[in-house]
């Protein structure tokens, strides 16, 4: 049976995947795959990929981690924002612990110290939270790439429907492909393939990574977070480079389609639009975040607050930014394990469930 109808469950078909990316790469032609998502990030370490399919092939995390691309200038500005008198703060876990340009500054030690900061599942909790509480201004943090954003234009649509003037986003939303077009474009990139967000697919749709392919010449393939989804990917990257045929494919059939999803792709346009935004690591990136269209002006954080994040360096020795681009294993990073832990971290790498630096600290990988 080809290796293309297995189940890659199954220990010994997986086998069979290790033994066909062997024999298309090798010490003497590596086959460099960049992931840039979170969850791949921390399923290739969990499952020890890295060590099992070295040294011909070099997994690489890129910009995948919507906690750690955030700046910490954005923090900053979120830091003062905590500040204000009858302000509520909702977020998400994960950008409680991330500290802004001074370390262990932190949503969650804001808290311990009195500032109304609440951690929600879905920004439809800050909603109704606004709603029982008028008393109060409740500001969500709309954080993430593709994937969180129909989530967030929903709660923007619930407030400003139930004309709940005490609600709004500070949106810190980001946008996948204009990001990618940035990291190619950088001097130091140096990738042969990428393992394309299955969560981000399935909102865009597996073709708005058709650009890698017949742009930059760079095959692309969508894939699940299963052991055996990765493994059967970077198998056809490597067949693909092989061939000389760079293409994109869709491997995680059973949840991305080509176009996506246009019930969320619409509630995305109807609130946001494109807009320059800040990366860390990357910079300023034209039209690669959104931001909320002038008719929900009354929801929209930045505004009601006059809140303009600024450009923040990141804390001295921390090499989060290298380590977004992928041109810095975690490793490298002369903090990391040392003064930079999970448990007092210095860059955001360390502190996402979804960072690079926590994978590699956790699974040493």
């Amino acid at each position: 049976m080809p290796l293309s109808e297995k189940d890659f469950r199954r220990a010994e078909d997986a086998a069979a995947l290790v033994r066909g990316i062997r024999s298309l790469t090798g010490p003497e032609r590596p086959l460099r795959v960049m992931e840039i998502c979170g969850t791949h990030t921390m399923a290739i370490a969990k499952a020890g990929l890295r060590s099992l399919l070295a040294p011909g092939v070099r997994l690489v995390s890129g910009p995948g981690c919507p906690v750690c691309v955030t700046p910490a200038g954005a923090i900053d500005a979120v830091l003062a924002l905590s500040e204000r008198p009858g302000v509520v703060v909702a977020s998400y876990g994960d950008l409680l612990r991330v500290p802004g340009s001074a370390r262990g500054d932190t949503l969650l030690r804001r808290r311990a110290l009195g500032a109304g900061v609440m951690t929600v599942y879905s920004p439809l909790e800050a909603v109704e939270a606004a709603a029982k509480d008028p008393a109060r201004q409740y500001v969500f943090l709309g954080v993430g790439f593709e994937t969180t954003a129909p989530g967030t234009a929903a709660c923007l649509l619930e407030a400003a429907g139930r004309g709940l003037a005490n609600f709004s986003v500070l949106c810190l939303l980001k946008r996948t492909e204009p990001a990618l077009r940035a990291l190619i474009a950088a001097p130091d990139f140096a990738v042969d393939g990428f393992l394309c967000p299955g969560h981000v697919a399935a909102v865009t749709g597996a073709e708005a990574f058709r650009f890698l392919p017949q742009e930059y010449g760079l095959p692309a393939v969508v894939s699940g977070f299963e052991a055996g989804d990765i493994l059967y990917s970077v198998w056809r990257l490597a067949k693909m480079r092989a061939e000389g045929r760079p293409g994109l494919e869709n491997e995680y059939t059973r949840l991305v389609r080509g176009l996506g999803n246009p019930a969320a792709q619409a509630a995305i346009d109807r609130v946001f639009a494109p807009a320059a935004s800040l990366w860390r690591g990357l910079g300023e990136i034209p039209e690669s975040g959104y931001a909320i269209r002038p008719e929900f002006a009354p929801w929209d954080a930045a505004k009601k607050f006059a809140i303009r994040p600024g450009p923040a360096a990141d804390p001295p020795g921390c090499r989060c930014g290298a380590v977004i681009r992928g041109v810095c294993a975690p490793q490298s990073c002369p903090l990391f394990g040392k003064a930079c832990t999970p448990a007092d971290p210095v860059g955001p790498c360390m502190v996402s469930g979804e960072g690079a630096c926590a994978a590699a600290y956790k699974y040493g990988q």
